[in-house]
């Protein structure tokens, strides 16, 4: 964990440091050595450090809601991106910006909406015969849903060229451009979420060992599963909110952590803490410097680099359920 948090702070000041502009890691050292510099000034305070601070709280809220997901579905493949929960949130965040919706928070209650419908539809198939047995039809299924809330997206795009600008910029899932009160608007109900994620880590421990065992020890496993559901809902609709659907994270933070942590879901979420940050900052400052002038979208390089994690687990000999 210690070495984990110090590769955090390094990345971190790493992100500050790099840009796809022209205000290079020299220029920021001058800048905190003297204020004289304006521009880049300009550049870090109001642009990469926001940036930085968003990465952090999105692979916080990605990593541990793929982490929750999995645990309350008990299949290592679950995660946000790929079973339709972002998906949800991302058409309900289109939708409204169709609708002409463009307060923060209205943007952050819809996509926490959209969020939960979307685990809903996860949890309703799990609970199918033959599916939730089997990571890989699961999977199957939220792409399904996940491509059908695309295509309503993309024809949101061609009903109103006004917002089309808007919603193919923030659907790809990119932090540049984000603002310091995007992250304030989300800190409320991300903060609600911790807790309730605090509360819900020792039920969640029992609930591993079979829905009897947790009975028997006191607990409640369809209350467990409800309350697992709002946090994820919480996590992924904030996450989504503020920079757009970004994949495989919920997928790599989670099976990254268990290689460090085991199987217990305490561990496992303790290590996602700083796992999750060093994924997508690390993803990001790639995106910066691997095309530039110009920046690669943040969801297209996480998508590159997770789907080879996810046929890597999908072609184990022995692919557990959790």
């Amino acid at each position: 964990m210690l070495i984990l948090l110090t590769a955090l702070v390094a990345v971190s000041v790493v992100s500050l440091l790099i840009g796809a502009g022209e205000v290079g890691p020299q220029r920021v050292l001058g800048l905190l050595l003297s204020a004289s510099d304006s521009e880049a000034q300009f550049i870090v305070w109001e642009l990469r450090t926001p940036r930085t601070l968003i990465g952090i709280v999105v692979g916080i809220a990605l990593g541990v809601a793929g982490a929750l997901l999995q645990a309350i579905s008990r299949n290592p493949l679950a995660e946000p991106g790929l079973l339709g929960v972002s998906a949800g949130a991302a058409f309900a965040v289109a939708l409204a910006l169709v609708l002409g919706a463009s307060a923060a928070t209205l943007r952050i209650s819809v996509a926490q909406l959209g969020a939960l419908v979307g685990c809903i539809c996860v949890l309703s198939v799990a609970r199918f015969r033959g599916v939730g047995n089997d990571p890989v039809r699961l999977v199957l299924a939220g792409a399904a849903f996940s491509g059908l809330l695309g295509s309503l997206t993309s024809l949101m795009l061609l009903y109103d060229q006004r917002a089309a600008d808007e919603i193919r910029f923030w659907v790809v899932g990119s932090l540049a451009g984000r603002r310091l009160d995007d992250l304030v608007a989300v800190l409320p109900s991300l903060l609600v979420a911790a807790i309730a994620v605090v509360i819900m880590a020792r039920p969640l421990a029992a609930l591993a060992l079979g829905e009897r065992a947790a009975s028997g020890l006191g607990h409640h496993p369809t209350l467990i599963r409800w309350v697992a559901v709002g946090c994820v809902a919480l996590l992924v609709g904030a996450a989504t909110a503020i920079a757009g659907p970004i994949a495989f994270v919920g997928l790599v933070v989670p099976f990254v952590a268990r290689a460090f942590a085991g199987p217990d879901i305490r561990r496992t979420l303790w290590f996602c803490l700083p796992i999750g940050p060093l994924v997508v900052l690390t993803a990001d400052i790639i995106s910066r410097v691997v095309v530039a002038p110009s920046e690669l979208p943040l969801g297209v390089l996480t998508a590159l680099c997770g789907a080879p994690v996810l046929i890597a687990v999908v072609r184990a000999k022995r692919l557990p359920m959790l």
